[in-house]
């Protein structure tokens, strides 16, 4: 059991490895080819940032399938399935339309119809839904139209899931190998655990996704040098929905009862459980999945399309209770590994109770940060050189807050502190609550006027 564990993990690396250092000549490519769209109403970055990142995570993708198939104990998935094959096209023609919008904007509705037609192409080639789980019923086999119309539905809702929570440096990445990871563990217990070798190519995919945000993360968190853009944020979804799919509607009923006894409705109500992180895929993007119910709410009840973007998304809300950049994107990261890793330790020990205290004490400290958005944890002085600076005590904040060296002394009157308030760091900036919509400001969180930091570079709402 050891071996496939280095092979997936040599697989990975390789995947983030060549994400990672196809992320630097990209930048300078989307530079090159004016890929780096104006500031826009909607956006809350500063500068103008390339896009394009997700040519670097294509060709971590092409890289990953690659060594996967020459390494022994993979190298079977290959052989025997038709799914990684059916995985690349999609991802090569969703990516294609990825690419064109990141540098011309093409319509909504064209990019609608080219995820389905993305998932029509997987679909062909055997990555689709056959049949479906059902806890008291037994196993529900589904007919060629109703299996192609539920792919592809998963396939759509997971990658604008994706290109919803894509707001802010380093999130969407972030959130989409949170989910893998969890969703990981799964499969890789359904193979490994089971003998189930259907679980075998989801597992794959898996680790590669992993290594695709890995290994883009490092040039994506804030201050970010490079957006994924639609080409990256589509592309990952697409590979998240992929696993979800061949596994949930792969994996043959007959087998369970093998290692469950009784008939086939007991082994399917006995397997529930662990089918509760597959048979719906947005249990482990719950959080995308739920900015994007509310966005299309909330959209269509203002009368707009549900296409058309806003700055009303959780990310910004988080931003405009006072939440920093940083912590906005670790609060997100925080809620997506309870429901993604909690669902998934769930399905292992059910009957447990435990687990539940353990989710409800996590949901319990992460409300406690999210309606603290002021709150700024401090380390201990031996702490101090090891922290960014905004996180040390005593002198060492003093030392670095521009105010402090520019203001030693009190401030005493409104007008001095209306002048300090101005010089305050880019942290405080940021916690600095703004209402939505706010006009003469580039996006729904930015604080004042552009030219106060022109240093900065910050987030961008749509990708």
């Amino acid at each position: 059991m050891g071996q496939p564990v280095r092979d997936y993990l040599l697989t990975l690396c390789v995947t983030a490895a060549v994400t990672y250092l196809l992320t630097g000549p990209v930048r300078k490519f989307a530079i090159a080819v004016g890929a780096m769209p104006a500031i826009r109403a909607r956006d809350v970055h500063r500068e103008p940032t390339p896009r394009l990142g997700g040519i670097a995570m294509f060709g971590g993708l092409c890289a990953g399938l690659i060594v996967a198939d020459h390494l022994h104990n993979l190298k079977d998935v290959f052989e025997l399935s038709n799914e990684p094959r059916a995985l690349l096209s999609g991802a090569a023609l969703i990516w294609l339309i990825g690419v064109l919008d990141d540098k011309f904007e093409i319509d909504a509705l064209i990019k609608l119809g080219g995820q389905m037609i993305a998932a029509a192409v997987m679909v062909i080639q055997g990555l689709t839904i056959l049949w479906l789980p059902i806890p008291g019923v037994g196993t529900v086999a589904l007919t060629q139209w109703q299996g192609t119309l539920l792919t592809v539905a998963l396939v759509v809702i997971t990658i604008n899931a994706v290109n919803f929570v894509d707001g802010l440096d380093g999130l969407a990445a972030g959130m989409v190998c949170i989910a893998s990871a969890a969703f990981f563990l799964y499969a890789y217990r359904l193979w490994m655990g089971y003998g189930i070798e259907a679980a075998a190519p989801a597992t794959l995919f898996a680790a590669i996704l992993m290594g695709m945000c890995l290994g883009f993360l490092p040039h994506n968190m804030h201050p970010a040098r490079i957006f994924m853009g639609d080409s990256g944020s589509m592309l990952i979804g697409l590979v998240l929905a992929a696993g979800a799919i061949s596994i949930t509607g792969q994996v043959d009923p007959d087998n369970m009862k093998i290692f469950f006894e009784g008939s086939e409705r007991g082994a399917t109500h006995a397997m529930f459980p662990v089918f509760i992180p597959l048979v719906l895929p947005l249990t482990i993007i719950a959080i995308p999945a739920a900015d994007l119910i509310l966005a299309i709410v909330r959209r269509t009840w203002n009368g707009q399309s549900p296409f058309a973007a806003d700055r009303g998304h959780l990310h910004h809300r988080l931003l405009e209770i006072g939440h920093s950049h940083s912590r906005a994107v670790l609060i997100m990261y925080f809620w997506s590994a309870i429901i993604a890793f909690g669902a998934v330790a769930y399905s292992v020990h059910s009957a447990s109770t435990w687990i539940v205290f353990i989710i409800i004490a996590a949901s319990v400290v992460g409300l406690v940060l999210l309606l603290m958005p002021r709150f700024t944890p401090r380390a201990p002085h031996w702490a101090n050189r090891f922290v960014p600076p905004r996180y040390r005590r005593g002198a060492a904040v003093r030392a670095s807050s521009p105010s402090y060296e520019e203001n030693p002394a009190p401030v005493a009157s409104g007008a001095q502190q209306g002048v300090q308030g101005a010089r305050m760091g880019e942290e405080d900036a940021e916690r600095a609550p703004v209402a939505v919509g706010v006009s003469g400001v580039n996006g729904a969180t930015a604080i004042g006027a552009r030219s106060r930091f022109p240093e900065r570079r910050s987030i961008d709402s749509s990708r």
